[in-house]
């Protein structure tokens, strides 16, 4: 092996989540109108065949050397038809490392009242959207439930291989799932922790602008 070579490989190169099958990007679309800033959501056709009618944010998976930036504004203009020129990147929130297999970046935007005003609706896709105040998500702490994730590996596992023994003490995980609730729709599961995360790191700017 070329060390020099090497060593210029792993210094240009970006990091990413190990052992991950796939990369997702998600737009978080802020909404500024008379009441202030809002967040739109979308809710999933019902003819998907994964996860009909649930509520989400326009994103999806990451298509050849895409950035996280440039795929979250794909899918939304597919999804939503919001052109890229009308959203106002802010910044990315902190990504995920699903269980499933993936890695999920939030990319948080501003988007122009008047892109959503002429969005047009991809209906293979998306059924509808509504929009929730900002500081109604503010205001109301999720409700948070939690279950445990238990290995289970299988009869073919190399206990002896190894080394260990046949009840070795796997550690042991636990998920917990925000649950929000809004005139009559739930906001859980992924889109859940990440309305979550942006409320927390909101909550963390205010209280730096405070000391400041």
């Amino acid at each position: 092996m070329d060390l020099s070579r090497a060593e210029q490989f792993f210094r240009n190169r970006q990091p990413h989540l190990m052992d991950t099958a796939k990369d997702c990007a998600i737009l978080v679309p802020l909404v500024r109108g008379e009441g202030g800033l809002s967040l739109l959501y979308e809710v999933r056709s019902h003819t998907m065949r994964r996860q009909p009618g649930e509520i989400c944010f326009p994103g999806g998976r990451m298509e050849g050397a895409e950035s996280p930036e440039e795929c979250a504004l794909r899918e939304t203009w597919e999804e939503l038809a919001i052109p890229a020129s009308a959203v106002q990147v802010l910044g990315p929130l902190d990504f995920i490392a699903h269980r499933a297999g993936r890695a999920v970046y939030p990319i948080l935007g501003l988007v122009e009242e008047e892109a959503l005003e002429h969005m047009s609706l991809n209906p293979g896709e998306v059924a509808e959207t509504f929009l929730v105040p900002l500081a109604r998500l503010w205001e109301q702490a999720p409700k948070e439930y939690s279950y445990p994730l238990v290995p289970q590996p299988g009869e073919d596992f190399p206990y002896e291989e190894i080394g260990i023994p046949r009840d070795y003490a796997w550690v042991r995980g636990r998920e917990t799932v925000p649950v929000y609730f809004w005139e009559g729709r739930v906001i859980w599961g992924l889109t859940g922790r990440i309305t979550r995360n942006l409320i927390r790191l909101l909550r963390e700017l205010e209280q730096k602008q405070e000391k400041d």
